[in-house]
């Protein structure tokens, strides 16, 4: 075997001993429960809002309107998912999300920049933040919770000094297509036949992968439901977005997104350390892992995903303003534990935290629907947190 092939088998087993296989099965029933769990009050609400605003939460129309409001969370869950697998948190992403969008705007409206020029200097703004966040926690060991709170107030700050307090429309036709564009029904169609290849070959590689490795591999009825459940929810969402004006440009990019984050997490090297590090971070240090180019990296895509999320976000609503983003973190955080990732790190997956942001955008849909005032909205959705994250503490404690 060779040297990087046996990093890879160390990372791997390290992340089995944090995640699965060292386990009692106890955590692996209740990690079961908690996804069925999840998946039921999902379906719940759904049943409860499409019933008390009778039949209009479940239209096509509007579950078109639910799923862009959920693409930006979705996008910024991605990459906040990967930060708290880590051990980490990222408290600032909803303040990059409203300068990001805000430099793109100013860029437009003082020089004239073209959409190229602004997807990128909004994106590569994105990357910066976050690699120096990332800097600041691994090599002068700043807890990331203390970096990323400072950055929460700074980079709210910075938006409201370049914008002077004012709203700044979006003149350009193309960039506010990003955020207000459906696709063509037969290309839907096209994206969802590529979904379903791409679900096959990932969890194939998975299977193949861990075989190799010398490690559990699922039964054949296992695969084929862990292959199946996804591939026919892609065709369904297709349908139902069909139904309306076709898929969403932003949700598009969310699933794009979504998808190359579960490889990246599930099928690649990068993954396993994550997890590894996440696990046990002293342990993967010891085998070889550079725990702190990870850190940065890490913390680098969650900024990169910031960007695009405030590209996303501004497109939508043609225009940045200085409050744009308020509080996007805490929706970011709460999908992923509620999707079922540990704060304490080294637990977590991309569909958990797709799903959890897919909850989150339900409630705040429902309950604008029911016309319930915000304050109510905020305390439901406190409360749910606090829950999530209980629940996740009585399960560790009880298991030891």
């Amino acid at each position: 075997m060779s040297g990087n092939n046996r990093a890879v088998a160390t990372s791997v087993q390290i992340v089995e001993a944090g995640r699965t296989s060292n386990l009692p099965p106890q955590v692996k029933f209740g990690a079961t429960a908690r996804a069925y769990t999840m998946a039921a009050a999902l379906v719940a609400i759904w049943i409860v809002f499409e019933y008390t605003t009778h039949g209009v939460f479940l239209n096509a129309r509007n579950f078109s309107n639910l799923t862009r409001q959920m693409a930006v969370t979705g996008v910024l869950s991605v990459g906040m998912l990967m930060v708290i697998v880590i051990g980490e948190i990222d408290l600032s992403v909803g303040s990059l999300v409203g300068l990001t969008g805000m430099a793109a705007a100013l860029v437009q409206a003082n020089n004239a920049w073209g959409v190229t020029a602004t997807l990128t200097i909004a994106l590569v703004f994105g990357l910066i933040i976050g690699c120096a966040q990332g800097i600041l926690t691994s090599y002068a060991r700043v807890p990331s919770f203390i970096v990323t709170l400072g950055g929460l107030l700074a980079w709210r700050g910075v938006t409201k000094a370049i914008s002077a307090g004012q709203t700044i429309p979006i003149q350009l036709y193309n960039f506010n297509s990003i955020g207000q564009s459906y696709l063509d029904k037969p290309i839907g169609w096209a994206f969802a036949a590529l979904a379903v290849v791409a679900i096959i070959v990932t969890q194939l590689r998975w299977q193949s992968s861990r075989k190799r490795l010398g490690l559990s591999t699922l039964s054949s009825t296992q695969l084929a439901l862990r292959i199946g459940i996804p591939s026919v929810l892609s065709v369904a969402l297709v349908a139902m977005l069909n139904a309306y004006e076709g898929i969403p440009v932003p949700v598009l990019l969310f699933l794009i997104v979504a998808l190359a984050g579960a490889f990246v997490m599930s099928n690649t090297t990068w993954g396993r350390y994550m997890y590894a590090v996440g696990g046990n971070r002293e342990a993967a240090r010891l085998s070889g892992i550079n725990t702190r180019a990870l850190t940065i990296a890490t913390f680098g895509v969650l900024g990169l995903l910031a960007g695009l999320a405030g590209v996303i976000y501004t497109a939508r609503v043609g225009s940045a303003s200085p409050d744009a983003g308020l509080l996007l973190e805490l929706d970011a955080i709460a999908a992923c534990v509620i999707g079922g990732a540990s704060l304490m790190g080294g637990r977590g997956t991309i569909a958990g935290a797709c799903m959890g942001a897919l909850f989150m955008a339900s409630l705040d849909n429902g309950m604008s629907l029911k016309n319930v005032p915000d304050f109510t909205q905020d305390i439901v959705k406190g409360t749910i947190l606090v829950a999530a994250v209980a629940l996740d503490m009585l399960s560790r404690k009880r298991n030891g």
